[in-house]
């Protein structure tokens, strides 16, 4: 039996099971048939909406900051329906994306897989019919669900292919919506960065245009559709956010807030809260709906903020972590993340155990009692370190590996325990547009969380042996 089958006979059964249950408790009789119709109608209607499994949102920012959130440190910018959802939820200090930049990142979250095993070792296409892509033979958290009898959504970025054969159709979704490449004006919807200047919105594989229409606005509009069409089922839905990502386009009023507060930090804390304040809509939809005390909702930024003369040279803030988007030093990799499922996991909480992208695809997995893909999965599940605070964490005895590009030279790192060596990446921190190169450094992040001193030279067995866990790690 397929297991979406299996889970709604399973359902069904427990469901019979409940509603007899009930009646048996308030010894109903059968002289009062209306009574007895209403009784048995409320309980259906209660024990099937407890029976569904739980919807799944996955929440992917778009190049946010380690610390640009008031739950993450922050007491400049205003994110109050993130600082909510960490309140209801568990809020991850030490976690990671799978790459420093958005395509390996979000192949990562999605696959379970590191990005170069996933067959994106680097940015996929921002043009159509450009080269660069996640293989349509790789099994996406969506098909997952979709083979769980999950309906399923993609709604904003997705810059993981650009034909007919990689678009999100071919990867699992029932419904998509949004730009196909890195990132778009919000207004016009089209790619001015490379190339010919293109218009760049999709919905369900057809090209369609909404003039002035705000993207944040858009996608927010057609995830609300998405989620009131599939209310009496189970949904899973990747709400993948092109903010705070360049251009820098926040609603004039957030540019008022912030009237007081410096370039480019001004424009970088206006384009986030108009972010936030649509995230606090779509989370209010779900109460409103009575949806979300059974709704897994997770929210993850793909990189680092960005420090590209685009993005005007910053504005996120990575706290004391070296590094920014495209670098594997802390601040290219270590994210805001959040989970939360009112009612059943811990709220309020917080947990200092290593994480990773790649291990939202087991966690959800488990969480949902849907079944993993069929193949080699490199992401652990998280749920005991979720439920508890005192578990392990799955990567206390398991190396995480990043790498960007799969030719000669690629830049790399590899973390086990406290100990993280990089292989080769660029200081990417600073404002200048001037990147350094950064070789062979060892350091102990729990002792040095800002990379500050290079140990290799004092520990040279260290340095081999994640040397040699680098080498290896596609071949495990």
């Amino acid at each position: 039996m397929e297991p979406g089958i299996q889970l709604r006979a399973e359902a069904f059964s427990r469901l019979c099971y409940v509603v007899l249950e009930m009646v048996s408790a308030m010894k109903l009789r059968l002289c009062n048939p209306v009574l007895f119709g209403c009784v048995i109608f409320a309980a259906v209607v209660e024990a099937a909406a407890a029976e569904l499994p739980p919807n799944v949102i996955l929440i992917l920012a778009d190049d946010q900051g380690t610390v640009d959130a008031g739950c993450f440190g922050s007491d400049d910018l205003v994110t109050p329906a993130l600082d909510q959802l960490a309140r209801t939820g568990v809020r991850f200090s030490q976690f990671y994306s799978a790459a420093p930049v958005c395509s390996p990142s979000r192949a990562g979250a999605l696959t379970g897989r590191w990005p170069v095993r996933a067959g994106v070792p680097g940015n996929c296409a921002s043009q159509q019919g450009g080269s660069g892509a996640l293989p349509p033979a790789e099994q996406t958290m969506a098909e997952m669900f979709r083979a769980a009898g999950y309906a399923t959504a993609h709604i904003g970025k997705w810059h993981l292919g650009y034909t007919e054969e990689t678009i999100p159709q071919r990867q699992g979704f029932d419904v998509s919506f949004g730009h196909m490449g890195g990132c778009i004006d919000n207004y016009s919807h089209f790619f001015y960065w490379s190339g010919p200047n293109t218009h760049d919105l999709w919905k369900n594989g057809q090209e369609v245009y909404r003039d002035g229409g705000y993207f944040p606005d858009l996608m927010l509009a057609e995830a609300a559709d998405f989620i009131r069409e599939h209310s009496q089922r189970p949904f899973f839905m990747y709400y993948a956010l092109n903010t705070p990502h360049y251009p820098y386009q926040g609603d004039a009023h957030w540019l008022q807030h912030f009237a007081n507060m410096e370039d480019p930090r001004r424009l970088y804390a206006a384009f986030l809260a108009a972010q936030d304040e649509r995230l606090g809509k779509l989370l209010q939809l779900l109460q409103q709906l009575d949806l979300r005390r059974r709704t897994i909702v997770i929210y993850q930024s793909d990189n680092g903020h960005s420090t590209e003369e685009r993005a005007h040279f910053g504005g996120g803030s990575a706290g004391l972590h070296r590094g920014a988007k495209f670098s594997l030093l802390e601040g290219g990799i270590r994210v805001p993340a959040v989970i939360s499922w009112p009612d059943t996991l811990p709220a309020g909480e917080v947990r200092e155990q290593v994480a990773h992208a790649c291990d939202w695809l087991p966690t959800v997995a488990e969480l949902a009692g849907v079944a993993l893909p069929q193949a080699a999965l490199d992401g652990l599940s998280l749920v005991d370190v979720v439920r508890d605070a005192a578990a392990d964490s799955p990567h206390q005895n398991s190396a995480l590996h990043w790498q960007v590009g799969a030719g000669v030279n690629p830049e790399w790192a590899v973390r086990l325990g406290d100990w993280k060596l990089i292989g080769r990446t660029r200081d990417t921190g600073n404002s200048t547009g001037k990147w350094e190169t950064v070789q062979n450094v060892l350091v102990n992040i729990r002792n040095d969380p800002g990379e500050a001193t290079n140990m290799a030279d004092l520990h040279p067995e260290i340095v081999r042996q994640l040397t040699e866990l680098h080498d290896t790690y596609l071949q495990n």
